[in-house]
């Protein structure tokens, strides 16, 4: 009787050794944290990778061109009569696209009762975007081509009876961004230019364009950062915005920020921004702090 080539016992260590062996000496790990500390961003207001209220080229998580990256965030903002909260998640895939999630919740405190609200009411806003790096590297490659990516927002807004009440035409919106975005590293300096095709009022919050301006249009996001060592990194920002509503005057965005990467893992960012006239209330300026898990 013929004798099997190879015993049972043989077939299972044979099994076994395929199993925890890898497949190729250079094989990467699927989520393999190979950026650089702090060159994929942080969360912006919106969900997406960047500063604190400008859209960057940059592509969410920690991982490279052959990975999976994930990062999380909550962000606060306090201003004088109001208060700003957003949290969400975003998906990176080998450095190329980017998936996010954003939810903005905006306590109207006191002013609730002056707009007929009521004390305390809140507006509430979804944001699901996607990003894609067309070409370029934020740090690698040609020193004078930046990272370039396109992107889209669509947001939905929770409260749209009160958008429309307040002069909104529309209760949901998409803008579309095209950010270029470099790291001169030689110099330490980041800067970032990004244009954005929107007609969110108070970027969305207060709905979506309004009765004989109801089309988009473009803004200007801009962002300079210095870095002062590889874990801490200082800037500015500043972000146009579209004036639509007639009781309610809208004006620029700015911010000073500072980012510091407590771990690889974990970057935690302050700013003082300036959100100017909110829904007839005027020098809307404060502090903003957010933090963000990045693998």
């Amino acid at each position: 009787m013929d004798q099997p080539l190879l015993r049972p016992s043989a077939v299972l260590l044979l099994a076994i050794a395929c199993f925890a062996a890898p497949a190729h000496a250079e094989e990467t790990p699927l989520i393999d944290g190979g950026k650089l500390l702090l060159t994929n961003g942080v969360a912006t207001i919106e969900g997406t990778s960047g500063g604190g209220v400008a859209t960057w080229a940059t592509i969410t998580g920690r991982e490279t061109d052959r990975g999976i990256g994930l990062s999380g965030h909550v962000t606060l903002i306090e201003l004088p009569d109001y208060g700003w909260h957003s949290h969400g998640f975003a998906v990176g895939i080998a450095n190329r696209v980017e998936l996010s999630y954003a939810r903005q919740n905006f306590d109207t405190r006191d002013v609730g009762t002056a707009l007929g609200l009521g004390e305390g009411y809140t507006l509430n806003q979804d944001i699901f975007a996607a990003k894609l790096r067309l070409l370029g590297d934020v740090v690698y490659g040609d020193p004078l081509l930046p990272q370039i990516s396109v992107g889209i927002e669509h947001k939905r807004n929770r409260d749209t009876p009160v958008a429309l009440a307040v002069g909104a035409a529309h209760g949901k919106g998409t803008d579309v961004t095209l950010s270029a975005t470099k790291l001169f590293l030689s110099h330490s300096v980041l800067v970032n230019a990004t244009a954005r095709l929107t007609k969110a009022n108070q970027a969305g919050l207060l709905g979506f364009g309004a009765p004989g301006k109801d089309d988009h249009s473009l803004q200007f996001e801009g962002s300079v950062a210095y870095q002062l060592s590889r874990r801490a990194v200082i800037g500015a920002e500043y972000r146009t915005k579209p004036d639509n509503l007639a009781i309610a005057r809208e004006d620029d965005w700015l911010d000073l920020f500072a980012a510091y990467a407590l771990t690889k893992n974990l970057t935690v960012t302050a700013a003082y921004v300036d959100l100017g006239s909110i829904a007839t209330f005027d020098r809307q300026r404060g502090g903003m702090l957010s933090a963000q898990f990045a693998f």
